[in-house]
């Protein structure tokens, strides 16, 4: 069974990002260089910034329809 993309939320969207570890590590294991590892700990980086970024906003009181916060 497969899952569409209305069952993945944005957040498990970004975690499924961190598969891209895979050919960063391949690469720095057959490299003596460490872009490799810099492209592997920028991966992680990039993930948890897109974790934390996707999370959900307490007292969004964007698209309300109270018109108090409107000036007249």
């Amino acid at each position: 069974m497969g899952m569409t993309t209305s069952l993945l939320t944005p957040r498990h969207g970004a975690a499924l990002g961190l598969l891209a570890i895979i050919p960063a590590l391949v690469y720095a294991i057959g490299r003596p260089s460490l872009a490799g590892y810099v492209a592997a700990v920028n991966i992680v980086i990039i993930f948890g910034s897109l974790y934390i970024a996707m999370q959900p906003v307490e007292g969004d009181l964007h698209g309300s329809d109270d018109d108090s916060h409107e000036s007249t």
